[in-house]
């Protein structure tokens, strides 16, 4: 995927996807929109073929803003860890703008 400059309307969406937490992220996207802004999220792009990190890092450099949500931690099932993929999201987009990469 080729990167594209950033987008002063577009806001990256950083958020849990699952049917629990729909009616939240579908609020969220409604006020972006009403804004005037663009909402981006990872759902964008479903190519498997692609690594993670370097398609959030496409998304995230396309993005001037970003919504975080990282309030609910769940244990995984099988393991008994948290996943803490939306903490290291929120950690890639800051990381990116403090080096000015954003």
């Amino acid at each position: 995927m080729a990167v594209k400059s950033q987008d002063s309307e577009s806001v990256f969406i950083n958020c849990p996807f699952d049917n629990e937490y729909l009616p939240i992220f579908q609020a969220i996207v409604f006020a972006v929109l009403d804004g005037g802004f663009q909402p981006r999220c990872s759902l964008e792009d479903d190519d498997g073929s692609l690594v993670r990190e370097t398609k959030l890092l496409d998304l995230i450099k396309e993005c001037r803003y970003a919504i975080h949500d990282i309030s609910r931690v769940q244990v995984d099932q099988d393991t008994g860890l948290p996943r803490f993929n939306m903490p290291l999201e929120l950690g890639m987009f800051l990381g990116m703008k403090a080096a000015g990469d954003l």
